[in-house]
């Protein structure tokens, strides 16, 4: 039987969703790798929305689980829907999504408060010893969930965003776009994709490293 590792997306565009190319580039990975994958997201309004031409927030409103569903290709689920034991591994690509909608880190920083859903299934799957990895500002969202444990993560160089997530508990390490850091211990992995860019093969290299390396940790 195939790993099977859930992809939590947060909707799709990198200013106010799931960043597209690392989402292609893990979904890409996993596959080449034999890998099953169940993507979800959560079903709730989008806290902004953003047109990409301009880069300027609209009045518009989408549905995140919606608009995940087009990097999904329609085959997604509602993460309420999700129990960590349907999985061997969960990923979180970046994007503002992740600091929008999966939590509000965007906004608040440390004080930043995770969908409960997006906290309960990461919490869900750490409990049970299977690894996760976050890829670019996703790695706030883990600092917030577990910081507790103190867990080891990277977003790249940010000494703003480093300085937040260690304000968290986490333990920030610098590193370059097509590496990863990996905390064993608690079976985490991250890697800096766009938060360092600057193309999509530099973001691609790092991701497909640290995709293999999370589940060779399973």
């Amino acid at each position: 039987m195939p790993h099977k590792v859930g992809v939590i997306l947060s909707g799709c565009g990198f200013k106010d969703g799931a960043e597209v190319h690392e989402s292609v580039c893990t979904l890409l990975a996993l596959d080449r790798m034999g890998v099953e994958t169940i993507c979800m997201a959560p079903n709730i309004e989008q806290a902004v929305v953003v047109n990409h031409l301009t880069g300027e927030k609209t009045r518009e409103k989408r549905n995140v689980l919606v608009e995940s569903a087009r990097i999904a290709r329609g085959k997604i689920k509602d993460i309420k829907d999700v129990k960590a034991a349907q999985l061997d591994a969960l990923i979180l690509p970046g994007g503002y999504g992740a600091a929008l909608n999966l939590s509000d880190f965007a906004g608040k920083g440390a004080k930043a408060h995770v969908n409960d859903e997006v906290a309960r299934l990461v919490r869900e799957v750490h409990k049970a010893g299977k690894p996760i990895c976050a890829i670019c500002i996703a790695p706030a969202v883990i600092a917030r969930v577990l910081g507790e444990e103190h867990p080891l993560l990277t977003i790249g160089n940010d000494e703003g965003t480093a300085e937040a997530l260690e304000a968290c508990g986490a333990r920030h390490e610098t590193c370059g776009v097509r590496d990863f850091v990996v905390d064993k211990q608690r079976k985490i992995v991250s890697t800096p994709a766009y938060m360092l860019g600057p193309s999509v093969a530099h973001v691609a290299e790092g991701i497909e490293k640290a995709v293999r390396e999370t589940v060779a940790l399973i």
